[in-house]
C-alpha cells in the first residue's frame, strides 16, 4: 500500500536521489566490515505513544533485517549488529529485557533462514537466558558453511569484557604450555590479543554507524574500532532509511583514512 502521507513528487525525488547515490558507489569503494549501533528504539516508541519500549525494539529489529539487505546488496562482507549490551542486561527493567530477548531470538532465527547469510554470536553466553543461547547456537549451526554476508550478532556484548576474556584465554593457553609469565610478557602482541577476541580471524570494522544522533561507542568493539571511521545518523533506529545508509557510505568513501596519524 502506498504511503499517502507523503506527496508523490517528494517520493519520486527521494527515489531518484537514492538511485543516484547507489550508482556513484562502486564495489571497490565498499567497506569490508560495517558495525551498526542500533539506538533510539525506546524514544521512537515513546514519541509514537506506545505504552512499552517493546514496540520500538520490534520496529528496530525489522529495520535491522532491512539494513542487512542494503549491506548485502552493496557487496559488504561483514556486518556486526549491536543488539544487546551487557550493561543493558544489568540496568534495564526486567520486563523490557524479557521482551527484547524474545525479539532478538526471533531476529536471529529469521536472518539465519534468509539468503545465504552466515550468523555468528559475539558476546558472553553466560549472561544470557538459555533459551536465547540455544536460538543463537542454532542460527550458527544452520548457517555454517554458507558463503554470503557474515553477520555478527552482538548480544550480551561488552567491549571491555571481550578484551578481558581474550586475555584470560591467552593466559590459560600459556599456562597449559608450561611457560612463565615473563615469557608471556615478551610474546604478547596486539595481533595475539586480536586473535582471541570474539571476532578473531575477522577484519576490523572499517565503518561504525550509530543511529539516534548519540555520539558515543557505548562499549562497542573498543579494540576492533581503533582505526574505524564513525558516522552518526540523526534518525532513530526504526526510522533509518536506505538513503541515510547510502550517505554514510558516501561519506566513508570521501574520507582519507589515517591509521594512527
Amino acid at each position: 500500500m502506498k504511503n499517502t502521507t507523503e506527496p508523490i513528487g517528494r517520493g519520486l525525488l527521494y527515489n531518484l536521489y537514492q538511485k543516484r547515490l547507489r550508482r556513484a558507489l562502486t564495489p571497490e569503494m565498499m567497506p569490508h566490515h560495517v558495525g551498526m549501533i542500533i539506538d533510539g528504539n525506546r524514544r521512537w516508541a515513546k514519541q509514537l505513544g506506545y505504552e512499552t519500549a517493546a514496540h520500538g525494539h520490534r520496529a528496530g529489529a525489522a529495520k535491522m533485517r532491512e539494513f542487512l539487505t542494503w549491506c548485502d546488496d552493496l557487496g559488504i562482507e561483514v556486518v556486526t549488529l549491536y543488539l544487546l549490551s551487557s550493561d543493558n542486561l544489568a540496568h534495564r527493567a526486567s520486563d523490557e529485557i524479557d521482551a527484547l530477548i524474545e525479539i532478538i531470538a526471533d531476529l536471529a532465527d529469521d536472518v539465519s533462514r534468509f539468503r545465504d547469510w552466515r550468523i555468528k554470536h559475539v558476546g558472553n553466553s553466560g549472561c544470557l537466558p538459555e533459551q536465547l543461547t540455544q536460538v543463537l547456537e542454532a542460527a550458527e549451526r544452520r548457517t555454517d558453511g554458507k558463503n554470503g554476508l557474515h553477520i555478527n550478532l552482538a548480544v550480551g556484548y561488552g567491549g571491555r569484557t571481550e578484551i578481558v576474556d581474550a586475555m584470560r584465554e591467552i593466559v590459560r593457553e600459556h599456562e597449559l604450555e608450561g611457560r612463565s609469565l615473563e615469557e608471556l610478557a615478551d610474546m604478547l602482541t596486539p595481533d595475539m590479543i586480536g586473535e582471541h577476541l570474539y571476532t578473531g580471524g575477522q577484519p576490523d570494522p572499517d565503518l561504525v554507524i550509530r543511529t539516534s544522533g548519540e555520539q558515543r561507542l557505548s562499549d562497542f568493539m573498543l579494540w576492533q574500532s581503533a582505526h574505524s571511521e564513525f558516522y552518526f545518523v540523526e534518525a532513530l533506529g526504526p526510522d533509518l532509511r536506505e538513503v541515510d545508509f547510502l550517505r554514510a557510505i558516501r561519506d566513508y568513501v570521501g574520507r582519507s583514512r589515517r591509521f594512527g596519524g
